[in-house]
């Protein structure tokens, strides 16, 4: 290894998904193996009772602010928050087939071509200020749940989102609450996962703000990524179905046991960097005992934590054992009131894109002093297929 080195590349690293290669700085958020996920230096276990705008004012400037520096910020993006009529009336017009998600990638290329500034700076602070509208309209419009209402800049970031909402049932107190939490705890992770790296690479091309992470919300679709809500509320919901409401810890280990004995997926546990449960997914946890203790897929939920855990551990090639947050957040939302999992993925992209728009900004305006990042252009090495 040379002198300066942080390691030495052997032929064992390639085709491993670039993991654990450091190739920048991460100015918003850090995910410690063991302490988990910080921002800005803060444990995520702080961040839980806070408003998101306090959040989100953190992680643009990288330090906390005072309440008169936090309201002026929530003027500033309520101002910014109304789409053009044009923006939503095509965002309405996106076809109705398909997974959500696609339909959310391109809304936010339309709202580039519409509201774009060609600032990123300027953008980003328009994508915090009006992804809730452009979520809620979507939603809106792929379930016909009807017309969107124009934000209300009297209420909160996540009230606002709800009150553009036009989904049937109740919305309660606990839903606007679990949505705020379920907000905050996804807001950024890190530098390096799937859909904030390929937000940053993308534009490191130049290419606008909106598109960037158009091109990240289709990473954060997949089933490894951010889809991976979506499915592990589906395990928790078959797990339920198949061992009934009054299941045990032992009927639980053993239809987990059979799981693996039959090479099947036991979803909601491991993580790629992490090394104890999910901080985000303890937070949930402990707020659904508290909250929803008879609700039957937090019965199944809390029990999978605990024998899923106990029975992985017993393989020693199972690095991480334990829950992430995608275990347990679906089981919350639907406890709550939000009874649409296809659109689970959506509030978490209506989350992330905060995060990864502000590290698109550090890596376009403020790296290298200024200079940016360059053009991403990792080395392929030529191999002769056989």
């Amino acid at each position: 290894m040379r002198e300066g080195t942080l390691f030495e590349i052997t032929k064992e690293h390639l085709e491993t998904g670039m993991r654990g290669f450091p190739v920048g700085y991460c100015v918003t958020s850090y995910v410690d193996p063991y302490k988990g996920l910080t921002y800005v230096g803060k444990p995520i276990v702080e961040m839980q009772n806070k408003h998101p705008l306090e959040v989100i004012y953190l992680l643009y400037h990288g330090q906390p602010g005072s309440k008169e520096q936090v309201k002026h910020f929530e003027q500033e993006l309520m101002k910014r928050a109304f789409c053009q009529t044009e923006t939503l009336r095509h965002i309405e017009s996106l076809p109705k087939s398909g997974h959500p998600m696609d339909a959310f990638a391109a809304a936010l290329l339309i709202a580039g071509l519409v509201e774009g500034t060609g600032d990123y700076r300027e953008d980003c602070l328009d994508v915090i200020a009006k992804l809730p509208q452009i979520a809620a309209c979507l939603m809106n419009s792929l379930a016909a749940w009807g017309e969107t209402p124009e934000p209300n800049p009297e209420l909160g970031y996540i009230e606002n989102f709800i009150h553009m909402l036009q989904m049937p049932g109740k919305k309660t107190s606990e839903l606007v609450d679990v949505m705020r939490l379920f907000n905050v705890l996804h807001y950024d992770h890190d530098g390096g996962n799937l859909s904030t790296f390929v937000g940053k690479a993308v534009a490191s091309s130049q290419e606008p703000m909106w598109g960037a992470l158009a091109a990240s919300m289709t990473a954060l679709a997949g089933p490894k990524h951010g889809r991976a809500n979506q499915d592990c509320l589906e395990f928790v919901q078959n797990v339920l179905q198949e061992a009934g409401e009054k299941a045990s810890a032992q009927d639980i280990e053993k239809l987990i046991r059979h799981k693996l004995a039959n090479n099947q997926l036991v979803f909601g546990f491991g993580h790629a960097v992490l090394r104890v449960e999910d901080p985000r997914a303890t937070i949930f946890y402990e707020y659904a005992k508290k909250h929803f203790p008879q609700h039957p897929l937090v019965k199944i939920a809390l029990l999978l934590r605990s024998e899923g855990s106990r029975v992985l551990k017993e393989n020693p090639k199972i690095s991480d054992p334990y829950p992430n947050v995608d275990a347990i957040s679906g089981t919350v939302l639907m406890a709550a009131g939000f009874t649409y999992p296809e659109f689970f993925t959506i509030l978490f992209g209506l989350s992330r894109c905060v995060g990864i728009a502000i590290q698109i900004v550090y890596e376009r305006l403020e790296a290298r002093g200024g200079k940016g990042t360059p053009i991403v252009r990792p080395l392929y090495l030529y191999k002769v297929r056989k």
